[in-house]
């Protein structure tokens, strides 16, 4: 199986609260391409996180595309 076709498996936020709508436990948050995704299930809120390591870099402050990570 190859690594690169397997999808993260979406996780429920339990406890926390859309910052747009204010449901609560309608989060819901999954990591792809090596970017943190999160998205509210009511309203279609949708957040993207860079990963501590891009933010702390030189280049965190650019606008990300992806990450290149050689095997």
């Amino acid at each position: 199986m190859n690594s690169n076709n397997v999808k993260s498996k979406k996780r429920f936020i339990a406890g926390a609260s859309c910052p747009s709508c204010k449901a609560q436990d309608t989060l819901r948050w999954w990591i792809e391409n090596n970017i943190e995704l999160v998205e509210c299930v009511e309203c279609d809120y949708h957040e993207q996180r860079k990963p501590k390591s891009v933010e702390s870099s030189e280049h965190g402050s650019d606008q990300m595309i992806g990450i290149f990570k050689p095997e």
